[in-house]
């Protein structure tokens, strides 16, 4: 008799002691929550010294959980030859994971090989299953998985997915800065105010909604710091349990708060709440919530097959990673535990040849008009493509490919690329406002996220398959790209305002439509190989210089208003993280003034506009109207506290935390206030009420004058004489050069 056929989508999947996997499908047919159990026996490898190999095998031969040693000759992409390796099978995922810990010790002049590829990663390696990945299975009785089979692919452009329940939970204040009075829960099926009684009602209210609703997604705000911190603790002091999970057998799992360098940063990571049988989702943690939201995370979870909770919390540099691994595993590739490849010796004047980095043409400072931004889509990934560049095959001769069978890491772009593609030629379909629009946008920007970070992977160090010299052959085919692209531009009668990356800013005499740049891209794409887009036409765009020497042009430094009325902004302080909410949102406003310009004749009434914004921000600062909160500083520290000879703003409101009582980690982040006299600082979280009089009324007017001066400067105000109005007054701004200034556009 055969077992029971079931279909649904898989939504997580995590240890078992026992049976191996525990996963958890949505079903198909009714809607309901399922759980299986699958034996899942795993094997790593050990190479090395032969005596060492066979003390491993004797050691290997005691113990319980491994159920065969097998000598093997497997590849490894940084060796020539095949590698002679020890393959170790593991009955069970858990067991492999505390074997594996205790042979690095006990043997550490070994070579480990697949020995920390996360389960998520074997499975879809060996299964094609992924998070949200439509399934059909064959179970016995007792719900054990016999056979599994994926209906569909994490490349689909637009996948059937599953009906998602989706519990939001967050406090009606900041904790770190307030004192929480409620709690708002809300769903697709009700909205509810959750006031914290000491008895605790709140507490059945949302374990009633847990069960009734029964969640796939547990949405937060400040869940891992805070919230779900605060819950536990309420449910052990009032004796009201709390099913967070799913799996009832499981308690919510912590991982440690970490702290590590990455691409020149210190990051901070705090700790982190994960869940069983369903999923949580922190906003306030999520890595790229801002940029892409809920759909973008749930995207990212299917291409990398990162568990939803991990996608939306690590780097899509981590997503890129996996991907990888998954590939190496398909190939029969050795997965590197510890990477052992040493650079490349090279001299002096080969460190001086050898990468330069990506090509900067320097802009022509000033407004433009006019002026068409046409971008090579996603360009350092399509080099890699188009070069197969990585680590284990020969590197091209700039663009021409040494070898016909694709890589580890282009093999792995590839369908990323294809599938971004795609996902913006949907996107045309629907207007900007629409739901599905929102969404394909969302997704793109995931994907798009993975293929920005693959480039700088390639030649980070401890990536698994990075080498710096596939890094230096990917800015070298960049560069040529953007020559090539160069020549072509200026062949047409075009001139180049500016290069920068993977982007050319082209404007000629009687040009101002789409179809009239269609033949110099077509001409572009031919000579470079290349894909090219028009990412819009500016109405006008300002190329901005240096604050510190106008002399100087800043490559990523403009700001530009398309003829769809949208606005562009790079480099300004509204795009900085440590700019204060209310200064960001002034530029900004000033930004939207001078979008309304349709023509070159509106410009003066909307720089007028413009103008009046700042105006009446000032009075509205000087007059003590702004709310603190909205003048928060988004600092960061790098180093621990003590390592600082000179303490910068962020540094001194971290010691007040200190001093206070609270940890301060190496990158993480700190928020304060500028105050009058001593301290100068005052850190957000010691919380309590600020006297909006105390605040540094004199900082944020060079702050906000700073903002507004990148605005206006490309209209004929100077920064230094707007800053000298701002703080004293009584100077007579030259508003009529404007007029002048708009002549020459």
């Amino acid at each position: 008799m055969s077992n029971p056929t079931f279909r649904g989508w898989l939504l997580d999947l995590y240890l078992n002691q026992q049976d191996g996997l525990t996963l958890w499908f949505i079903s198909e047919s009714d809607d309901s929550r399922v759980c299986f159990t699958q034996r899942f026996p795993v094997t790593f490898y050990a190479a090395g010294a032969s005596d060492d190999l066979r003390r491993l095998w004797k050691a290997l031969r005691k113990e319980p959980a491994v159920t065969k040693l097998t000598r093997q000759q497997k590849q490894d992409v940084f060796v020539a030859d095949p590698v002679d390796v020890l393959a170790i099978d593991v009955d069970t995922p858990a067991h492999q994971v505390e074997l594996f810990h205790r042979l690095e010790d006990q043997f550490p002049t070994l070579i480990w090989y697949d020995a920390d590829v996360t389960i998520s990663t074997r499975y879809i390696a060996r299964y094609g299953a992924f998070p949200l990945a439509l399934c059909q299975l064959e179970a016995d009785s007792q719900n054990r998985i016999q056979s599994l089979e994926t209906l569909n692919s994490r490349w689909d452009v637009m996948p059937a997915l599953p009906p998602l329940r989706i519990l939001e939970l967050a406090p009606d204040v900041d904790p770190t800065h307030s004192t929480v009075q409620a709690l708002n829960l809300r769903s697709d099926r009700f909205s509810q105010s959750l006031p914290l009684d000491a008895q605790g009602s709140y507490l059945h209210t949302i374990n009633a909604a847990l069960s009734a609703y029964d969640p796939d997604i547990l949405v937060t705000d400040w869940g891992d710091s805070w919230l779900l911190p605060f819950l536990l603790q309420q449910s052990e002091q009032l004796g009201i349990p709390l099913a967070l999970n799913r799996d009832p057998s499981r308690p919510v799992r912590w991982q440690k708060e970490i702290t590590y360098f990455s691409y020149g940063h210190i990051i901070f990571r705090p700790e982190e709440a994960h869940l069983f049988g369903r999923c949580h989702v922190d906003r306030k943690s999520a890595m790229m919530w801002s940029d892409y939201s809920l759909a973008g995370t749930l995207e990212m979870a299917r291409v990398t097959t990162l568990p939803i909770e991990k996608a939306a919390r690590v780097s899509p540099g981590q997503g890129i990673s996996a991907m990888q691994v998954i590939t190496a595993l398909q190939k029969d590739i050795l997965v590197p535990y510890q990477k052992r490849q040493v650079e490349e010796f090279k001299s002096g004047l080969q460190l001086i040849q050898s990468d330069r980095g990506g090509m900067i043409y320097q802009p022509k400072v000033g407004l433009h008009s006019d002026v068409a931004e046409v971008d090579f889509v996603s360009m350092y990934p399509a080099v890699i493509i188009h070069g197969n560049i990585s680590p284990e095959v020969p590197l091209p001769d700039v663009l021409t490919p040494a070898s016909e069978e694709l890589g580890v890491v282009p093999l792995t772009l590839k369908p990323i690329y294809e599938k971004r593609v795609a996902l913006k030629a949907k996107t045309r379909f629907y207007p900007p406002d629409h739901p599905m629009a929102k969404t394909l946008k969302a997704r793109s920007s995931a994907l798009k996220w993975l293929l920005v970070v693959c480039f700088g992977f390639l030649g980070y160090k401890n990536a698994r398959y990075g080498r710096i010299e596939a890094h230096e052959a990917v800015t070298k085919g960049g560069r040529e790209v953007l020559l090539r692209a160069k020549e072509v531009a200026e062949e047409e009668g075009f001139e180049v305002l500016h290069m920068y990356v993977d982007a050319l800013w082209l404007k000629k005499k009687g040009c101002s439509k789409p179809e009239h740049f269609e033949d110099v891209m077509h001409k572009i794409s031919s000579r470079t190989g290349l894909a090219i887009a028009l990412d819009g036409i500016y109405r006008w765009v300002a190329f901005l210089p240096s604050k510190t020497d106008p002399r100087v042009p800043i490559p990523n430094r403009y700001f530009g208003v398309f003829q769809s009325g949208e606005i562009k902004v790079r480099g300004l302080e509204a795009r900085r993280r440590d700019t204060p909410r209310w200064i960001a949102q002034v530029q900004t406003e000033m930004l939207t003034c001078l979008g309304q310009a349709k023509t070159r004749a509106e410009l003066p009434e909307a720089l007028h506009a413009a103008f009046q914004v700042y105006e009446q921000s000032v009075r509205k600062l000087k007059q003590g109207q702004v709310p603190p909160e909205l003048l928060v500083v988004n600092g960061k520290v790098s180093y621990a506290l003590e390592a600082y000879k000179s303490a910068t703003a962020s540094v001194r409101a971290a010691r007040q935390l200190q001093a206070a009582g609270m940890q301060i980690r190496p990158g993480q982040r700190v928020r304060f206030l500028f105050m009058q006299g001593e301290p100068d600082v005052y850190a957000w979280e010691l919380g309590g009420q600020v006297d909006p009089t105390k605040v540094d009324q004199h900082k944020y007017l060079e702050l906000l004058a700073k903002a507004g001066g990148s605005v206006l400067l490309p209209f004929g105000i100077d920064p230094q004489v707007l800053m000298e109005w701002t703080l004293k007054g009584g100077i007579q701004l030259p508003l009529d050069t404007w007029n002048r200034a708009l002549l020459e556009v």
